[in-house]
């Protein structure tokens, strides 16, 4: 049984308890047709994943077969799987933010203007086959597949928490160590300050050694430099890959259609810079 879809409960009756605690403070956690498009995607992302996660453990099973290491198992090899599973999960999100065709999948994720528990379930329907992608080494590595999937889990429902207003700064050591939601909601940020930060899901380490952290100081001001400003689940999932498309299309050569793709979403061919200093301030009106 995969953990994720016993924990859809849970997030349920938080989502609730969200809800009625902020409308009682006075002030609105949720904006219902916005809520409603989060739940779009996660139920096309959930469609995708009963097929795909299939193939994809079916690969993994195969790889590790050809395993480099044997790391044998038990709790140790369990943990060591979850810490380097969240560090190429840093990777490959950080990836997102700076790969045009990447952040195709991982805009959904960043479309809504709320941060709450809703918007951590709001998940793209191709987001599973880009995460594929970086996934591939661990079983080669020595890591089993089956650990891989349920510390995948674990990191999943991990990441569910940081997504909300209602819990501030914690004790300093769990915010140098661990990734909390004054951080995430940073991550979630149009501010200059807070864009491409605080990439990582479980362990804030990573981006304190790799150079991409940021504080929560300033009022973040969530979604996009240019919102999509639409709740249509189709636009919420495909507006982007479609540009990327048509950009391509018209782009004269197989070489710059290839950049387009490949480039961070603010590069311009035309210039070749980018025009934008990240992928969110990329994001256009739809």
């Amino acid at each position: 049984m995969d953990l994720k879809v016993l924990a859809l409960p849970v997030f349920a009756v938080l989502m609730l308890a969200e809800a009625l605690i902020t409308a009682l403070q006075g002030r609105e956690a949720y904006e219902w047709r916005d809520f409603a498009g989060s739940m779009s995607q996660l139920a096309m992302n959930i469609a995708v994943k009963l097929g795909f996660d299939v193939l994809i453990i079916g690969l993994h099973l195969w790889l590790y077969q050809f395993r480099i290491f044997d790391l044998g198992h038990g709790p140790a090899q369990w943990l060591l799987t979850l810490v380097i599973l969240d560090l190429f999960f840093y990777w490959y999100h950080r990836a997102s933010h700076r790969s045009r065709f990447l952040w195709c999948a991982h805009v959904v994720h960043h479309s809504s203007k709320r941060m709450n528990f809703g918007t951590a379930l709001r998940q793209s329907p191709t987001g599973p086959f880009t995460r594929a992608l970086f996934y591939w080494p661990l079983p080669l590595l020595g890591f089993d597949p089956l650990v891989i999937a349920s510390a995948g889990a674990i990191a999943t429902i991990y990441g569910f928490w940081t997504h909300t207003e209602m819990i501030r700064k914690l004790w300093w050591p769990l915010e140098w160590f661990f990734v909390t939601p004054s951080h995430h909601r940073a991550h979630h940020g149009s501010n200059p300050e807070y864009i491409d930060k605080n990439y990582a899901n479980l362990l804030i380490i990573w981006d304190r050694l790799f150079g991409t952290f940021a504080e929560e100081q300033a009022p973040v001001r969530y979604g996009l430099i240019n919102n999509i400003n639409t709740f249509n689940p189709l636009r919420i999932a495909f507006a982007e890959w479609l540009k990327l498309f048509r950009e391509s299309a018209g782009s004269g050569s197989l070489q710059t259609a290839g950049r387009l793709w490949l480039k961070p979403p603010g590069w311009d061919p035309v210039t070749n810079r980018e025009t934008n200093m990240d992928a969110a301030v990329a994001a256009r009106q739809y």
